[in-house]
């Protein structure tokens, strides 16, 4: 199994944070035997980022993708995920429940449209529950390719490659080991 990782942010391009999750989600997959063909950062632009999964799709088996998932309005991951899939954002009443909780509960704030925003996905995404913060991950497959998006938060990230995508990929794909 080839895997790409891509970490979308101009955050990340510009230096004002520096990349972590590529480094753990390549330590990750390498631990289960899934073989990185290829890691990049891009800039948070629609177009970009439709090339990038253009390039990768069928190219590699796995495509790995960080960032752009907040409810700010450079965050535009979750609505190119559905133009890529020819789909459509709806909401996941499991996510908004787990937004709610976590806003209301957690952090004592009524909930806002911006935050039950946060529960919008693709209708046809595997959607990969985030139970350490408000932006689930999605798993989506064309042809030969499995993308999964994840958040740009580093321990919700971490979060979902532990919980989600590592046991996963075990259960679901070949692997040397």
């Amino acid at each position: 199994m080839k895997a790409a990782i891509v970490t979308i942010g101009d955050e990340i391009l510009i230096g004002q944070i520096v990349d972590t999750n590529s480094a753990f989600i390549a330590k990750s997959l390498d631990r289960i035997g899934v073989e990185i063909h290829e890691m990049i950062s891009i800039n948070d632009n629609k177009q970009h980022i439709l090339n990038t999964f253009l390039e990768f799709q069928n190219k590699v088996d796995l495509v790995v993708i960080t960032g752009g998932l907040g409810p700010t309005k450079d965050d535009i991951t979750k609505k190119t995920f559905c133009d890529y899939f020819d789909d459509e954002l709806v909401i996941n009443e499991e996510v908004l429940r787990n937004v709610t909780q976590i806003i209301e509960g957690f952090y004592k704030r009524k909930i806002t449209q911006i935050n039950k925003d946060q529960a919008l996905v693709p209708s046809k995404c595997t959607v990969l529950h985030n139970k350490v913060g408000t932006a689930p991950g999605m798993w989506m497959k064309k042809e030969n390719t499995v993308f999964v998006s994840l958040p740009g938060v580093p321990f919700e990230m971490k979060y979902l490659v532990e919980n989600e995508i590592i046991p996963k990929i075990v259960i679901e794909y070949k692997r040397p080991y």
